[in-house]
């Protein structure tokens, strides 16, 4: 039996029951407010409540499964998800609906424990996609989103809600008799990883990113059931079933997501996200009629699912080694993405009489996590190449159109003995071994301003004073108007590749003049100035 596999579907078919739970509120408030009177600000907290535990309780439950393990945090957190079930299939009041709303959000917690368990198992070039996989377990909110209505039409909402203690209880014997007991556990304490990642700006970027997609999938499905019914007077198993087609596309597109961030760069996926959100909000804030508001939603479902696949590769990609609660921070804060927009909505419905500054402020925020991820991905390639001038073997020196160094690397002073702050501000001169004519760098100009490019065996000395010798490349590097701005230079030390290839040619030849080649600590080489030019 393929451990990783069983595990995959084990956890995948969990967040299924546990998003299943975490939505019945929202997809049957239009029946329970037959029965139990609610206002309309009553209505978007309930909207709201479940998703604030089911949000703040991923940071705790990320950790503790790194510590037990996901078969007991999974079987843990469903067998304490039976109370609030039940306590909401009696309640008769509001106050009823608020307490075990809340408690709900556990179903909707548990997302962090396969996001940091089911990484162990797989390479870090598929974590992408395997997230992506298991994050599709959010359909459970689509088979509520439409069932629920359905059920509760023809049996009433109680018993609807009554039939989910069966699901979960069946959920808890799998997991507890099928889930991993060998699990690889981390005990690193948690104030110890929450110290090592906060101030790291990536980990708030990648809050900010889940909390716009995320927040988006949830919003729109808690929101869009009574939202539907009210401002397009539709059938109630109707906007049911629209809001399960939102999850469904959101949900299908979510592996998809994880995939293209393993296959191409993430960054740019997440370019065209948040672009794709930017114009989804504009187009719903002109209020538009039936058929264009679908097209707004569906196009919000699509972004959103594959942002939510894309932006966890990039977790484990910067956090490997506090993956466990870094994955709880980002997925708490794409849980608070749902809980503000249901509130925020209606506020401003009751204020102005329309949705349209709400639409207008996820384009605004989606707009300006866009600009974010162009700087992340501009930064990222300056610290690849900071990082590749910095721990190259080779010595790199550039300097300026006058000839003046601005920039050396550690290998170079690793070869010449001269430290950054003793070269930049001087020129190549200090290097100058005097053994070259004026007409081998007359002809290394001509060369460089003819094409551009140099290469060739000189001799330099280093601040000691020892000569030795080097294969030397310059490349002249021009800015967009095509005129040289910088002039870069690497080399290696070949002084002992030269020495062998003497002293092989000597053996050979049966004897060489010693003169020909002095010893090491001295001068090394041949009397003229320069053996090989290109």
């Amino acid at each position: 039996m393929n451990r990783p596999i069983v595990q995959l579907i084990l956890q995948t078919f969990s967040l299924v029951i546990g998003f299943m739970v975490w939505v019945i509120l929202s997809s049957l408030i239009p029946f329970i407010k037959e029965d139990i009177a609610l206002k309309p600000n009553q209505l978007a907290w309930l909207t709201a409540i479940p998703v604030i535990l089911g949000s703040i309780l991923r940071i705790p439950l990320g950790y503790v499964t790194n510590r037990m393990g996901a078969r007991l945090t999974f079987a843990f957190s469903f067998l304490i998800l039976l109370f609030p079930i039940y306590y909401i299939s009696v309640a008769n009041s509001y106050t009823d609906l608020l307490i075990g709303g809340f408690l709900l959000g556990i179903g909707g917690a548990v997302f962090s424990v396969g996001v940091t368990s089911l990484p162990k198992y797989y390479p870090r070039e598929r974590h992408g996609f395997i997230n992506g996989i298991y994050g599709a377990g959010n359909i459970g909110t689509a088979i509520t989103s439409f069932f629920a209505p359905v059920v509760a039409n023809a049996f009433g909402w109680t018993l609807t809600v009554r039939s989910y203690l069966i699901l979960v209880a069946a959920c808890i014997v799998l997991v507890f008799f099928m889930g991993d007991r060998r699990e690889p556990k981390a005990v690193t304490p948690l104030m110890e990883q929450i110290k090592s990642v906060y101030r790291n700006e990536k980990l708030w970027f990648l809050c900010l990113f889940y909390f716009l997609t995320f927040g988006s999938f949830v919003a729109f499905t808690v929101y869009l059931p009574n939202f539907l019914v009210n401002q397009f007077q539709l059938d109630k198993v109707d906007a049911g079933i629209r809001t399960a087609g939102f999850i469904v596309l959101a949900t299908v597109l979510r592996p998809l997501g994880g995939w293209l961030g393993d296959k191409f760069n993430a960054f740019k996926i997440l370019m065209l996200v948040f672009g794709g959100l930017t114009l989804s909000g504009v187009l719903l804030s002109f209020k538009p009629e039936i058929v264009l508001f679908t097209v707004g939603c569906l196009s919000v479902a699509a972004c959103a699912g594959i942002g939510n696949g894309t932006i966890f590769k990039l977790v484990p990609l910067y956090f490997s080694k506090q993956a466990g609660i870094v994955n709880g921070i980002v997925a708490a804060m794409g849980g608070l993405g749902g809980f503000f927009p249901p509130l925020m909505l209606t506020a401003l419905f009751n204020l102005t009489g329309h949705y349209a500054i709400g639409f207008m402020a996820l384009s605004e925020v989606a707009l300006a996590s866009l600009i974010l991820v162009f700087w992340m991905f501009y930064q990222d390639k300056l610290v690849l190449k900071d990082r590749i001038f910095e721990h190259t073997g080779e010595g790199i020196m550039v300097t300026n159109t006058k000839g003046i160094i601005t920039m050396v690397n550690p290998a170079f002073s690793s070869v010449t003995g001269y430290q950054p702050d003793e070269a930049i501000g001087k020129t190549p001169r200090i290097l100058k071994s005097g053994r070259q004519s004026r007409d081998f760098y007359k002809q290394m100009w001509v060369s460089l301003k003819k094409s551009g490019f140099w290469q060739g065996e000189i001799w330099n000395k280093r601040k000691n004073g020892q000569i030795y010798l080097e294969w030397l490349t310059i490349s002249a590097i021009k800015n967009e108007g095509g005129d040289v701005q910088n002039y870069v230079g690497m080399f290696s030390d070949i002084t002992m590749r030269a020495k062998n290839s003497q002293e092989s040619i000597k053996e050979k030849q049966g004897g060489i003049s010693e003169q020909a080649f002095p010893p090491y600590n001295n001068v090394i080489g041949p009397s003229n100035d320069v053996l090989r030019t290109d």
